[in-house]
């Protein structure tokens, strides 16, 4: 893979080099000198003395090293080395160790991923402190490398690092508000925070083209149905996350926007044709290319025009080494979805897959269900020649190429002043309020009733589905918008009615409407003659005006009836829910536009709202 590299790439890798030259029997203490390199050749010839010097170092591993670096496990903990006594327990359960620092000691892993419910992730110093913890384990073993620390950072519905951090709105959203601009800021500010707290690669940005409506494990994580428009945002966002020295990953390769199964739980099956894959679901994975993405993550699905055997693509070696290394030309780190997920462990047994998916092109495997039976699968088959050392050797160069990349050789290492100086900050969480205005979708307004006036309904009842808060924020979505709206000026009242109204829940709703001057309703997933959609029609008979936020997925409104005005928010994080409530109150215009065809509840053959639908006022 060619691409134009920056200047800041430029110094990146020149000083990292450098750190590396210096290369004697032990790894040297990893300082940068920031020495650019100025032409062309001088870059290449960077390059290549960076793979003989990673190459070196490499043939210094032991084997059981080199099997390590291959992975990137979970871990439970606050701490690397003092992690509180439940969290021990389950790491003496799970993995046989009792912190991040014996993980790594024993097993010699390339990467840890962070997990809110790892209890990874409670606050920025803290996570920090883990992550120094994490860097700190890694340089003391016999061969002294950084880890990758890794987390799924998507925004929107999908994140690991909660406030104070700053929370974005969603990739659907993203597709909404169609700002390339304001996809490459989302990831230069986010991978600013997070590099500020050690994790320096990103399990994003999702680069599914979601065509189905019915997706249950994509859907409002896709920037929308587009390939090209999706291509363009994956592209920016890269660019973004990149500039601050955080690997992008795009995923999951080779499409997963067109499946009715979720992978965590089965195995989906894509139909498409080779050539309706080149169409749809291959652009915003070329255009990741393009724009020099350091990682791609796989995913597990079968795709029989791609793969005949029917394999899982993360097993596949016609997908990843035919399409991805060969076809696309991608030399950089191939990662696999969760070991753990049903989709790549149905067929396979957990000795198996990683040994497989190693085979099929991957260099780098993902948090397995129990790694000593994947690291000892792994162990046997190079044992028994299956796997060469030369194949692993290939991956690892591949991972500290990447490692060096984003600057762990030079600057392992995070500080308190930096997390001051970086994570939520005024100007990074002003930054998420104005994209977030710029992404609500006004879908109907038939009546003209907006935007509402203090004068006119001041009073609001606030009602609807209070899903569990993603992304850390502070939630429940009836609370966020109750206390947006009293900061602009309305009076509210607050009745979570939850994603499955009974009857009883649906007449105190209606009977509490009375007296109030508009009623917000938020439905989550509402589907065909659900409880929500009967809550929503009933408020509608009651006579005061009802609006309705789709606080996930913009299909909702497909099955609604006696709603006033509707909006899609893609997501129910406060910085979304925020904007919705400017935007109701006319403190914003509406500006989103639908990046997904809506179809019709009663045929859906045909649309009710297509691509790019969207009002303002």
């Amino acid at each position: 893979m060619q691409h134009r590299t920056s200047r800041r790439s430029l110094l990146t890798t020149t000083a990292a080099a450098a750190a590396i030259a210096a290369l004697g029997p032990q790894l040297p203490a990893y300082a940068a000198d920031e020495q650019a390199v100025r032409v062309e050749e001088g870059e290449v010839a960077a390059g290549r003395a960076t793979n003989t010097r990673l190459r070196a170092l490499i043939a210094r591993m032991s084997v059981e090293e080199k099997i390590g670096q291959l992975f990137v496990m979970r871990v439970y903990g606050h701490s690397a080395t003092a992690p509180d006594q439940a969290d021990i327990d389950a790491n003496l359960r799970e993995i046989g160790v009792r912190d991040a620092a014996e993980l790594i000691a024993k097993y010699h892993v390339g990467g840890i991923i962070y997990f809110t419910w790892a209890h990874n992730t409670r606050d920025p110093h803290q996570i920090a402190d883990l992550s120094n913890g994490i860097q700190a384990a890694g340089l003391a073993q016999r061969t002294p490398l950084p880890l990758l620390i890794a987390t799924d950072q998507e925004h929107g519905i999908v994140c690991r690092v909660g406030k104070p951090a700053t929370l974005f709105p969603g990739a659907m959203a993203l597709g909404a508000g169609g700002s390339e601009r304001d996809a490459r800021t989302l990831g230069r500010i986010s991978g600013a925070e997070l590099a500020a707290i050690g994790i320096r690669q990103d399990y994003s940005p999702d680069a599914d083209v979601n065509i189905n409506p019915a997706n249950p494990v994509i859907g409002v994580r896709s920037f929308g149905a587009d390939p090209a428009a999706v291509a363009r945002m994956v592209a920016a966002e890269v660019r973004g996350y990149q500039e601050s020295s955080v690997a992008a990953t795009a995923k999951h390769f080779p499409g997963h926007g067109d499946t009715s199964v979720d992978s965590h739980t089965g195995i989906p099956v894509i139909t498409h044709t080779r050539e309706q894959w080149e169409r749809l679901d291959a652009p915003p994975f070329k255009a990741a290319i393009a724009a020099g993405i350091d990682a791609i993550m796989t995913a597990h699905i079968q795709f029989p025009a791609l793969d005949p055997s029917n394999d899982p693509a993360t097993l596949s070696h016609p997908i990843l080494t035919g399409i991805l290394r060969e076809q696309l030309g991608f030399d950089g780190v191939v990662i696999t979805d969760s070991l753990g997920m049903k989709g790549v462990r149905d067929k396979y047994g957990d000795d198996r897959v990683p040994v497989l998916a190693l085979k099929a092109g991957v260099d780098q495997l993902l948090d397995p269900p129990n790694l000593d039976v994947a690291w000892h699968g792994v162990r046997a088959a190079v044992d028994s020649g299956e796997l060469t050392e030369a194949q692993l050797d290939e991956s690892i160069l591949r991972i500290l190429r990447l490692k060096n990349r984003r600057g762990l050789f030079a600057r392992p290492y995070v500080s308190a002043r930096g997390v001051d100086r970086t994570v939520g900050t005024r100007e990074h969480l002003a930054a998420a309020d104005a994209i977030a205005e710029r992404t609500t979708t006004l879908l109907a307004d038939p009546h003209r009733l907006l935007p509402l006036s203090r004068r006119s309904h001041r009073d609001l009842l606030i009602v609807g589905a209070d899903p569990a808060s993603p992304s850390g924020t502070t939630g429940p979505p009836t609370s966020v918008l109750a206390q947006a709206f009293a900061e602009l000026g309305f009076r509210t009242t607050v009745l979570p009615t939850g994603t499955l109204p009974s009857q009883a829940q649906i007449d105190a709703a209606v009977a509490a409407a009375a007296g109030h001057d508009a009623v917000i309703v938020g439905t989550y997933d509402a589907g065909p003659g659900g409880a929500q959609s009967r809550l929503v029609a009933a408020l509608g008979a009651s006579g005061v005006p009802v609006v309705h936020l789709a606080i996930r997925n913009p299909y909702d409104i497909a099955y609604l009836s006696g709603y006033a005005a509707s909006l899609a928010t893609y997501s129910w994080t406060d910085v979304e829910l925020r904007a919705a409530a400017r935007v109701l109150a006319g403190r914003a215009h509406p500006r989103g536009r639908l990046p997904v065809a809506v179809p019709r509840a009663d045929d859906p053959t045909q649309v009710l709202y297509p691509i790019g639908h969207g009002l303002s006022y």
